[in-house]
């Protein structure tokens, strides 16, 4: 792991693969880190592409901010990485609220990506319950800790079956949430309450798109990716199944093999 400061917070992350390769740059979701993206690294580095796959302030190995995050204040911290490491622009990915951490990047740095990945994300704004819950939830977890969370949410996640059948999968997300401090999730979910709409920013992206969620997926079902695929002009929809909110963990190569046509597309301008 190396590290680099951003507007004086500590960020944690892996850059791995050819330094000339074209750089993939991936968005871990909540309450995640950037292990999560172990799969994906290792399949597209050996494909000679640089994969880099930060921690977010608040998780991980990155420094923790305890309070309000919103998802600007992610965006801003990608480019401040970017900057770190001298990337002018990336094919930039993301799942469920890294995914809309995407969408905020675009909204802010359109001129910086090349390509986007959307993986099990959604991109209205938070409901009026959704705000309660998110922010009660944001205080229980500074209350009590991340460990009866995680042991209530793990299913979603991961599909049942593949908990049952998958068990180092699971093991996984697991540790994942677990470890994460809850200082730092409950200032994302605080912020993550008040992110605006994208629903409309989804028909200016310029660049091409691709859409993938698990075909079980609760939190985001199957029809949020096919509304942001009729949104987003130039975007492909791969539905994988087998999985829940996590098919890039749950269903690997189907995830990469989804992703693998679209970055050479990426990667070669077509």
């Amino acid at each position: 792991m190396a590290t680099a400061t951003i507007d004086g917070i500590s960020i944690g992350y892996d850059d791995k693969g050819d330094l000339d390769g074209t750089p993939l740059l991936l968005v871990h979701g909540h309450p995640f880190n950037r292990s999560m993206w172990q799969p994906q690294a290792d399949e597209f580095t050996a494909a000679g592409y640089r994969v880099i796959t930060p921690d977010l302030r608040g998780y991980g190995e990155s420094g923790v901010v305890p309070g309000i995050t919103g998802l600007e204040v992610f965006a801003q911290d990608t480019a401040g990485l970017m900057d770190h490491l001298g990337l002018d622009r990336v094919i930039l990915g993301g799942l469920s609220m890294g995914g809309q951490i995407v969408m905020d990047f675009y909204r802010l740095f359109p001129q910086r990506v090349t390509g986007l990945i959307f993986a099990d994300t959604f991109p209205a704004p938070e409901t009026a319950e959704g705000k309660v819950f998110r922010n009660t939830m944001a205080d229980r977890l500074l209350a009590e800790g991340m460990d009866g969370y995680a042991d209530e949410v793990i299913d979603k996640m991961v599909a049942p079956y593949n908990v049952a059948t998958l068990p180092t999968v699971a093991g996984h997300v697991l540790r994942m949430m677990r470890g994460t401090p809850p200082e730092g999730a409950a200032a994302a979910l605080r912020g993550r309450a008040e992110r605006p709409d994208y629903r409309d920013l989804l028909t200016t992206v310029s660049v091409p798109a691709l859409v993938v969620v698990g075909a079980d997926d609760e939190y985001t079902p199957v029809s949020d990716a096919e509304f942001m695929h009729r949104q987003l002009p130039d975007s492909t929809l791969v539905v994988i199944e087998g999985a829940a909110h996590m098919p890039n963990l749950e269903r690997p190569d189907e995830f990469n093999a989804a992703l693998r046509p679209f970055l050479a597309r990426v990667q070669d301008g077509r």
